[in-house]
């Protein structure tokens, strides 16, 4: 076991997707073998969704680039180029891009993302 106190990880998992978006997990369950939290880049194409979700987890987004809409609760929020959001765990959101422009964020997830806890609705 290595007395080393810190991880590196010198390529982030490419999380496969069939909508056009580019997921990196740089660390997380995937990547690392973290649970505690990840982190990911990611880019949404312009006119990108995906269906609502009920996470179990808290996520922070930072918006990099563009701009991102988030249906939470009812409620639309749009995220610009450099602000920043926290959805907290058990808010019912959708995600989008609705707009003519990619989107480039990063997100932390608390606990770490996973397939298990998103609990994505059927499109």
């Amino acid at each position: 076991m290595s007395d080393k106190r810190y991880v590196l990880n010198p390529a982030p998992f490419v999380v496969p997707t069939t909508d056009g978006k580019l997921i990196e997990e740089h660390v997380g369950g995937a990547s690392t073998g973290t649970s505690a939290y990840s982190l990911a880049h990611m880019v949404a194409p312009p006119h990108w969704s995906e269906p609502y979700q009920t996470p179990s987890f808290d996520e922070f987004t930072i918006v990099v680039r563009g701009r991102k809409q988030f249906e939470i609760d009812g409620d639309v929020v749009e995220l610009q180029a450099g602000q920043a959001l926290l959805i907290k765990g058990g808010a019912r959101v959708r995600y989008s891009n609705p707009f003519d422009e990619e989107c480039e964020y990063w997100s932390v997830c608390v606990p770490a993302f996973s397939p298990d806890t998103v609990n994505r609705e059927e499109a």
